[in-house]
């Protein structure tokens, strides 16, 4: 099944709350929450007290990605808070077997997030751990930019290493990609292996106030794209 992941951080947050049920409501299947420290990337966003103000508002999982470093000290917060899923960049732990573990041991799936540059080896030692595999399409910091092409050829080397693993263990990992994902190229991203989708401007950007729940119209129209695969 594909999942579509709104990122909360392009909703409007003066009625956060309420924008997260509608894009529930219209479709979505997880919540995904962007954390930014300023340190590991230029910007700073939101943190556990916002992800627990949420958690009562939906049972759709919250998936959280950590771009902070480092990543230990904030990751049992974040599961306290009502997390779901927690990921991370390796180059934000100083041991990505033990940050794992972590994140696991707090009852949380736990997922490693790729940027552009960062090569797929790390995740090659730890499958074993391994819930979630996120491409970033877009180099972490800004929402709305452009997806980043090369990143179809990164997916099918993703999918085919899961795939791989799967054969093997009977364990599925899901591959997610964040970043540039719209109705006009996700049924592409989807062919290239990518099984969850992270939209956060091209579903907060199109809410029609004639949708029964806002974002009626943009997830029907992401699901199918995604038909089509």
């Amino acid at each position: 099944m594909h999942v579509i992941a709104p990122s909360i951080l392009s909703a409007n947050f003066a009625k956060l709350g309420e924008e997260v049920q509608n894009v529930i409501a219209s479709g979505a299947d997880w919540i995904h929450f962007d954390v930014m420290d300023n340190h590991y990337v230029p910007n700073l966003t939101i943190g556990p007290l916002v992800c627990e103000a949420i958690r009562p508002l939906t049972q759709a999982p919250i998936d959280v990605h950590l771009m902070v470093k480092p990543v230990d000290r904030i990751v049992p917060d974040f599961a306290k808070a009502g997390a779901d899923i927690i990921t991370f960049h390796p180059e934000g732990s100083e041991h990505v077997d033990r940050t794992l573990g972590l994140i696991r041991d707090s009852g949380c799936q736990a997922g490693l997030v790729f940027n552009p540059a960062t090569p797929l080896d790390y995740m090659d030692w730890v499958m074993d751990k391994l819930d979630v595999v996120l491409l970033m399409s877009v180099n972490p910091g800004f929402g709305g930019q452009s997806f980043i092409p090369a990143t179809l050829e990164k997916l099918k080397q993703a999918r085919a290493k899961i795939d791989a693993y799967s054969a093997r263990t009977g364990r599925t990992i899901r591959l997610e990609v964040d970043g540039g994902v719209k109705v006009d190229n996700i049924a592409e991203i989807a062919r290239a292996g990518a099984d969850a989708f992270v939209a956060g401007s091209a579903v907060y950007g199109a809410g029609k106030d004639s949708d029964p729940n806002r974002y009626d119209s943009v997830i029907g129209a992401l699901r199918a794209e995604l038909g089509k695969v």
